[in-house]
């Protein structure tokens, strides 16, 4: 099914594209919530202004994450978790935690913004993708330590970005 897209979809297009989707993608999500309609020349002459101004909206977001991941070079995060003896959590570490912990660091990342295969469910070290954009992308180090065990030169992670209380 070709819509015209009103607002931004990420993985999808942007503002004032025709694009190709699947029919219950089209009914159940994109028209309902007024991300898309018909393609008609009306429509299209219509969305001009809102592309434009999209645009320029557009280019001032790119600016402002490309700052924040420039800012986020280098940056790791210590994340205190409870664990059994043999390193496995009680719970796990998630986008929230280290969300929460990189904001505590002063970064302003969300949790939509970190990039997990799976939450983190062992005492271990990784480097996390933070993806602001499709283009802006800054891998982070997460430390996850058991609690009360950090070593030197770590510094402790908020409350906040605890995760798996037992």
């Amino acid at each position: 099914m070709r819509l015209l897209l009103l607002k931004d979809v990420r993985k999808l297009g942007y503002i004032g594209d025709v694009v190709e989707v699947a029919t219950g993608y089209a009914r159940n999500y994109l028209l309902p919530q007024r991300l898309a309609t018909e393609p008609t020349e009306e429509n299209i002459r219509a969305i001009e202004s809102a592309k434009h101004a999209a645009a320029a909206e557009g280019a001032r977001r790119l600016r402002e994450f490309q700052e924040f991941a420039a800012r986020m070079v280098d940056v790791s995060v210590t994340i205190q978790a409870a664990a059994n003896p043999e390193g496995t959590l009680y719970g796990s570490v998630g986008p929230r935690e280290i969300s929460a912990a990189l904001q505590a660091l002063g970064h302003a990342v969300l949790p939509e913004h970190v990039v997990l295969d799976a939450p983190i469910r062992s005492l271990d070290n990784r480097t996390v993708r933070i993806e602001f954009t499709d283009e802006v992308t800054v891998p982070v180090k997460v430390w996850v330590v058991r609690e009360g065990a950090l070593g030197d030169g770590e510094q402790a992670a908020p409350e906040d970005a605890r995760a798996g209380e037992p």
